[in-house]
């Protein structure tokens, strides 16, 4: 069995095609998709999602792209329907969160004051509630880790994963996962290749981002959560491994980061 750990399959480019997605995943041996929220507009979308098909949980957060429409009081709604959530066996952990200092107008400034606000809050929900964390690390790789020092949770994954050796160390040191997808399979993307080959085989989890971070494969077109199987594939031959060796190990990773995944039925 695949397991992606990231896709956004309630996102407008899947409109009217969500299940059918689902469906054809599944059909090519993806047995878990996880669909991180991104704002408490979707909340409802990703869980009524992942009560429609057996093959997908869910995940609630606030996504740093869309903290400045945000206001305080979508942390106490976060907050409230974490608790609603609690006993929902297809709900598997905070997210999306995190930081992107990539959109130059994020990076610095009051709306960096907020996202830093937002995603320390966030850790301390998922400190709270002992749940682990779908990190979006975009170009704050150092000050990610500099508040998962400071705010323990329960790991997680570092989705997308693209930083430099020492900082893979640094998350993994901290019990997480690191995400690899679709980037992985251009063969010009030597840091994340290199990094998809040398870190420990224990610490990598799968993951397309669809409809984003497409594959070399269907660049530029959308992602979609089938192409799993083929990225393993990618991994499997970056490593020197069987594609059957890698979805076991890959498999087993995201169990240990989401430990909620192994009560989906």
């Amino acid at each position: 069995m695949w397991i992606d750990t990231h896709c956004h399959l309630d996102a407008g480019e899947f409109a009217g095609e969500e299940l059918a997605i689902a469906d054809g995943a599944a059909g090519q041996g993806v047995g878990m998709i996880v669909v991180p929220a991104v704002a408490t507009c979707n909340f409802a979308a990703v869980a009524r999602l992942a009560r429609q098909r057996r093959n997908c949980v869910y995940a609630l957060g606030i996504h740093p792209l869309y903290v400045p429409t945000a206001d305080e009081s979508d942390l106490q709604v976060l907050r409230r329907e974490i608790e609603r959530a609690l006993g929902d066996t297809r709900f598997v952990a905070i997210g999306e969160i995190g930081l992107d200092f990539f959109v130059p107008e994020l990076k610095e400034g009051a709306l960096r004051e907020k996202q830093e606000h937002f995603y320390s809050e966030q850790l301390k929900l998922a400190r709270e509630f002992d749940l682990p964390v779908l990190l979006h690390v975009r170009r704050s790789q150092d000050i990610i880790l500099k508040y998962l020092r400071r705010i323990a949770v329960p790991g997680g994954i570092a989705h997308a994963f693209n930083g430099s050796v020492q900082q893979a160390q640094a998350f993994i040191g901290l019990g997480f996962k690191l995400g690899f997808g679709g980037a992985m399979t251009f063969p010009r993307s030597l840091q994340i290749r290199r990094l998809a080959s040398e870190v420990p085989l224990q610490a990598i989890v799968l993951e397309t981002d669809a409809p984003d971070i497409s594959p070399a494969w269907l660049h530029p077109q959308r992602n979609t959560p089938d192409q799993i199987p083929r990225i393993g594939q990618v991994l499997a031959e970056l490593r020197g491994m069987r594609a059957e060796d890698v979805a076991l190990a890959t498999s087993a990773n995201a169990h240990a980061a989401l430990p909620r995944l192994m009560s989906v039925s």
